[in-house]
């Protein structure tokens, strides 16, 4: 897989406290087989959907105890030039730019909304190894912010997106595009969103069948959040897992209804 450009969405991992309890639930809900850990990286543990690298799971470090939550890594050609764009833009560094080994260079900051992300960039692990539409692997990702417009002026300005507005009454969302293609999602949080939600990057994965994979983990625990709901980019729904951490299930396959009317943002 080559290189992604500067600002693709390129890897996602997230913190548990019960590792062994998130292996069993992403593994029934998403078919994932997962790797021998890592003891020289934190136990760091990739997951795989059939066979190829889809994300990883993590125990926290001592002290670093929080709930559990997915991080969004976006590809940099240098992790070090685009913390520098992120202070720049009024983004913090929560952690400088740290060499993992020979695998590539981390990073992780905060838009000025309140946005948690990592940058990442590649060596010999260069993200995400499946495509989108397959089974378990990722397949978007969307900001939800209370303060689309830092959010809005932040992305483009760090990573050189252009945006799209959708044209619904109901909702405030916008598109983040690298040339033609759409890479991210924002979405302005609603008083739907209890206060106490923080601003997030909601993940999606692939299933065959979103009815299927809600029924899965909400048998396991998880609690359904939204949906399942036909769009006509699928059909999917929203899910807290067992430990807290938000993600979201979409069938790509089954679409129902018109592509919503976008324009372009000066």
């Amino acid at each position: 897989m080559a290189v992604q450009p500067e600002g693709t969405p390129c890897w996602a991992d997230a913190m548990f406290s019960d590792v062994e309890g998130a292996k069993s639930f992403y593994s029934d809900v998403l078919g994932w087989t997962f790797g021998e850990a890592s003891s020289q990286y934190g136990n760091y543990t990739q997951a795989y959907a059939d066979g190829k690298a889809v994300a990883a799971v993590v125990p926290p470090m001592t002290g670093q105890e929080a709930q559990s939550q997915w991080c969004l890594y976006l590809a940099s050609p240098d992790a070090a030039a685009t913390a520098g764009k992120i202070r720049d833009n009024g983004g913090e560094v929560l952690m400088e730019p740290m060499q993992v080994g020979d695998f590539g260079t981390m990073c992780l900051a905060r838009d000025p909304s309140g946005v948690a992300f990592g940058v990442w960039q590649g060596g010999t692990h260069e993200g995400f190894e499946a495509p989108p539409e397959q089974p378990g692997a990722f397949c978007w990702a969307e900001i939800y912010t209370r303060d689309p417009g830092k959010s809005d002026a932040f992305f483009p300005a760090v990573f050189g997106y252009s945006a799209k507005q959708m044209q619904d009454d109901a909702i405030d969302f916008r598109m983040f595009n690298l040339g033609d293609h759409t890479v991210l999602g924002r979405m302005k949080m609603t008083d739907d969103f209890p206060p106490e939600v923080p601003a997030y990057i909601n993940v999606y994965f692939s299933v065959p069948d979103c009815d299927d994979a809600v029924a899965r983990a909400t048998k396991l625990g998880a609690v359904l959040r939204f949906g399942p709901m036909d769009s006509p980019f699928g059909r999917f729904a929203a899910l807290s897992d067992p430990q807290g951490a938000s993600f979201s299930v979409i069938d790509v396959t089954t679409t129902q209804g018109d592509m919503p009317q976008i324009s372009d943002v000066p």
